[in-house]
């Protein structure tokens, strides 16, 4: 077993993630999680958008205690916010809240009001990607619930890799998952999930930028629509 407290350079992290895709592409979630676990330790957290809560589950099962680290961008459904509180009180959890520099109205006050609508990129830098760099900085591993389902620009998300943007292993456990494998988790575990989901929004992000979808329809459809954008730039 590797020794979690371990101490090691950007380069002996690179191959080991190198490594690890490889080892463990077809590994299950909860072994790919355990692996994390007894590797990182507490230089390992999830993050969660509080679309559900299905990998901070698994790594609750793995390692209990976890951080979850949760982005509160200020543009939030409440729905989101409420599921975000919820599991941080019901999950064996330590449920790390983000925050961006700048308020909304401060924000507002430096670029105009609705940067969303004029420059969503500038408004997820500023809201979401910065706010992450700073928030994963004592961690060498970060998970995350992205699956190669969802969008062909995630097609090819391995389930242990490097992000080279923030010099650190990253983690997909639900990599290969589809969102019927999704489902039947959340229905065996009970996994805690955000009620807008059963309200026509199978993708959820900031409530300005995104929308219901009908059915049938790709399920990251309401997000940004309408603009070539299909990513917030966390994942890019």
């Amino acid at each position: 077993m590797t020794t979690a407290q371990t101490t090691r350079s950007k380069a002996e992290l690179k191959e080991l993630a190198e490594q690890a895709g490889r080892d463990l592409e077809d590994a299950t979630p909860l072994e790919i999680l355990t692996w994390a676990a007894e590797t990182f330790g507490p230089r390992f957290c999830v993050t969660s958008s509080m679309e559900d809560a299905v990998v901070a589950h698994l790594a609750s099962r793995a390692l209990p205690g976890v951080d979850v680290v949760f982005l509160d961008t200020g543009y939030h459904f409440p729905e989101t916010l409420g599921t975000a509180d919820a599991v941080g009180a019901v999950m064996d959890v330590n449920l790390i809240t983000l925050t961006p520099v700048q308020s909304v109205a401060e924000q507002d006050a430096q670029y105009g009001p609705k940067l969303h609508d004029r420059d969503p990129d500038l408004c997820c830098a500023l809201r979401k990607v910065k706010p992450l760099e700073q928030g994963l900085g004592s961690y060498d591993a970060w998970a995350t619930g992205l699956r190669r389902d969802e969008s062909p620009t995630r097609a090819n998300t391995p389930v242990v890799g490097w992000d080279e943007k923030r010099q650190k292993v990253k983690i997909a456990p639900i990599a290969r998952w589809t969102q019927e494998d999704v489902d039947a988790y959340v229905a065996e575990h009970g996994v805690l999930t955000n009620p807008l989901l059963d309200d026509g929004y199978p993708s959820i992000g900031c409530a300005p930028c995104t929308f219901r979808v009908a059915e049938g329809e790709d399920a990251r459809s309401g997000r940004w629509a309408g603009r070539a954008k299909t990513e917030c730039g966390l994942h890019g």
